[in-house]
């Protein structure tokens, strides 16, 4: 039987790292071996940066909450506290939402959240 050399897998292999580097500065995108790694940790910077981008969306949120609480005379924990106490069950993303396009509703819930404090 012949021997099966590898040549053609291994092009496979190279170009198919090479045409993820396509874009990158100088040698990372030409050379394999600095593709390799370029690649590698721009997939460890992807991977980090979707927890990240959660993180930052939420911080965000609650950023927007605290001022538009802020505006109605009322600090975010405690306006937090009295949303669970009253039952009201609407996430941060809705409740910024809210604050920024509508708020004299925004304003409404305040008030039941002073209400059941």
């Amino acid at each position: 039987m012949a021997r099966v050399k590898g040549a053609m897998m291994t092009r496979k292999r190279r170009n198919k790292v090479l045409k993820l580097a396509k874009g990158y500065f100088g040698s990372k995108s030409k050379h394999f071996k600095m593709a390799k790694q370029a690649v590698m940790k721009s997939g460890q910077y992807a991977f980090i940066g979707r927890k990240q981008k959660k993180r930052d969306f939420r911080k965000l949120w609650i950023t927007r909450i605290s001022a538009a609480c802020k505006l109605n005379g009322m600090n975010y924990s405690t306006f937090m506290n009295g949303l669970n106490k009253a039952g009201i069950a609407l996430n941060r993303k809705m409740l910024s939402e809210i604050a920024i396009n509508d708020p004299a509703s925004f304003t409404a819930i305040v008030e039941k959240a002073k209400a059941a404090l």
